[in-house]
């Protein structure tokens, strides 16, 4: 007989009888050489979670059973908690439990069969991180306004990658894209993502705050449910939202959504709309200073045109009409009693001037000789003296004009101005003098040293 077991039980008389554990021990050698990895189907019975963290369960197809355990070293990499009435597809070695002789499974690797299986896994890991406040909106981190480098951790053959640089290319050039390549599929895609996750934070730990990640975009094309669920794992989910970096998730369609999703600071519909929401802050900066700069050129124009009126409406204030024409006068009146002081002199050394010819022309030549020249010198002291008596008298007119023009400075309505009074101004440009002139909800225009204040007239007293 082939059978080493069948050979030992039919054996002629060549050996002894053995013992139970004998017979378990060698049973077991068997087993586990015949089935050392297989693959079996079947609906879970009677699971039972242990204090040790084993876990103890049976597989039925309905019409057979065959007992199950997954051990705590094992079971720690299953991304769900089974469940009786679940289907699963089962990993492992057949063995015997020796003390019993009874025959199991040892599940090394377990996963759910079906849509309807991975639908509980989901709303198994959902409420678990749920319930430990993992979704909550609290935690979220909001998105730099402007980000200068993103981080891409997808596969670098999928078109996910592809689709988000083109659209960056398209819209915002000088944003800096970091691939961090992974596997986003397959039974070590959710290691490999989480993995992939802590190199870009440890990247950051390490960089000057110019070359550091400003958000992370995780995430790939669509598929089938069993292919995206390695964005459905605990610790995606856990890495994701222990991220120093803000996170995108851009998992699959619109309509797929996944626990990556649920734990990142934004989901995005598709890796494409990722792409759009990070480019639209440098899009919408450029409308917004396009049109901060059309509003300014605006408001430029109609302050330059305010300020042209003010201008016409106080030069043409009788204020500042009257005050430049008196000057004027008192500068002709200085220059005419210039005018008139050396006239005076002028003729007044023409009548000195006459009466010594006439006198001159009476006396001896010797003693008119002598005459004369005593007459010239008093003549040149005379004019000497009105000369110096004329300037006096035209220093003495300048200063008084000086003080006049002083004076009528410190009277200039600016100056007045200045020292804290105004000049209240009706609609229709009329300076108020008096109370009366205005009534109660006038409009007024009140002109200060520097600025103008529109008002309007609440209540009105007249002195007296």
């Amino acid at each position: 007989m082939e059978s080493p077991l069948l050979s030992t039980l039919f054996a002629d008389g060549q050996r002894g009888p053995s013992s139970v554990s004998e017979l378990n021990a060698e049973i077991k050698t068997t087993l586990e050489r015949a089935f050392s990895n297989i693959w079996v189907e079947g609906e879970i019975t009677g699971f039972h979670a242990a204090a040790s963290g084993h876990w103890y369960f049976s597989l039925t197809d309905g019409s057979s059973t065959i007992r199950a355990v997954c051990f705590k070293g094992q079971n720690f990499r299953i991304r769900f908690k089974p469940s009786d009435g679940l289907k699963v597809r089962v990993r492992g070695r057949v063995t015997t439990y020796e003390a019993r002789g009874e025959y199991q499974i040892i599940v090394e690797s377990l996963e759910p069969v079906g849509e309807g299986a991975l639908a509980v896994a989901f709303e198994q890991i959902k409420s678990r991180l749920a319930a430990e406040g993992l979704f909550d909106l609290e935690r979220k981190r909001p998105l730099p306004q402007f980000p200068k480098r993103v981080g891409l951790i997808t596969s670098p053959k999928g078109a996910a990658l592809h689709d988000i640089l083109t659209i960056m290319d398209r819209r915002a050039r000088s944003i800096d894209i970091l691939l961090v390549p992974t596997l986003v599929q397959g039974e070590r895609a959710g290691d490999q993502i989480a993995a992939a996750i802590e190199r870009a934070n440890e990247y950051n730990r390490r960089m000057g705050e110019q070359r550091r990640i400003d958000v992370l975009i995780v995430g790939r094309g669509g598929g089938s449910a069993e292919d995206l669920w390695a964005f459905n794992e605990e610790r995606v989910a856990r890495v994701i939202r222990s991220s120093e970096i803000p996170v995108i998730s851009a998992v699959g369609h619109e309509v797929d959504i996944t626990i990556a999703d649920l734990a990142a600071d934004l989901r995005a519909p598709t890796p494409s709309a990722a792409a759009e929401l990070v480019a639209k802050a440098e899009v919408e900066i450029v409308n917004y200073v396009t049109q901060l700069s059309a509003r300014m050129i605006r408001s430029s124009e109609i302050l330059l045109l305010s300020a042209r009126t003010e201008l016409q409406s106080l030069a043409m204030a009788p204020v500042f009409v009257e005050f430049p024409a008196r000057l004027r006068e008192l500068n002709y009146g200085v220059e005419q009693m210039m005018a008139g002081a050396f006239n005076v002199v002028r003729a007044k050394l023409r009548s000195v001037a006459d009466a010594a010819g006439e006198v001159a022309s009476r006396l001896s030549p010797t003693e008119l000789s002598q005459r004369v020249g005593q007459t010239v010198r008093r003549l040149a002291l005379v004019e000497q003296k009105m000369s110096v008596a004329a300037m006096s008298g035209v220093r003495a007119r300048e200063h008084s004009v000086d003080n006049s023009m002083a004076r009528l400075d410190s009277m200039s309505p600016l100056r007045v101005l200045d020292r804290g009074y105004s000049i209240t101004q009706l609609n229709d440009g009329r300076i108020l003098r008096d109370a009366s002139e205005a009534s109660v909800g006038s409009s007024l225009s009140i002109r200060l040293a520097r600025g103008r204040i529109e008002a309007e007239a609440r209540l009105i007293k007249r002195d007296g």
